[in-house]
């Protein structure tokens, strides 16, 4: 089994970072008919920091690892921060040019790649990266 397959079926099962969020400051809803994920993304902001995160709903593996994997890498970030991962990540799944400095601060998320050559795939890989770009816009 690849890391890819392995990384992804990990996050789909272990229910990580699936969990209610009390306290949310901002919630965001995603869905993606096509594939049937219907996701929320959980945030509690505090002085301009993500100080936790978390999702619930239901999804495509695909959707949920790469929501639980986004939560893992914006938690304790100034939104800032997590704004750069984000637009990193979007740009390297739309098969865009991303820094090689910001490819390796996506960790887990750079086995997302491929998707870019799978455009099927591809909201399912986005859907809670997109919540997360709805929450920074708001503020």
């Amino acid at each position: 089994m690849s890391m890819y397959t392995e990384t992804i079926m990990w996050h789909n099962q272990s229910g990580h970072n699936k969990r209610p969020l009390e306290g949310a400051t901002h919630v965001e809803r995603g869905n993606n008919p096509n594939c049937g994920d219907d996701l929320s993304l959980e945030v509690t902001l505090e002085n301009g920091v993500i100080k936790d995160a978390a999702f619930s709903g239901s999804g495509c593996a695909i959707s949920q690892a790469s929501i639980s994997i986004m939560i893992d890498l914006i938690k304790d970030k100034a939104v800032m921060d997590a704004k750069k991962i984000c637009d990193a990540y979007l740009s390297m799944v739309k098969g865009e040019s991303v820094s090689e400095e910001m490819v390796d601060a996506l960790e887990d998320a750079q086995i997302f790649e491929g998707l870019s050559k799978m455009p099927a795939r591809v909201k399912c890989g986005t859907l809670g990266w997109h919540c997360l770009k709805t929450v920074i816009n708001q503020l």
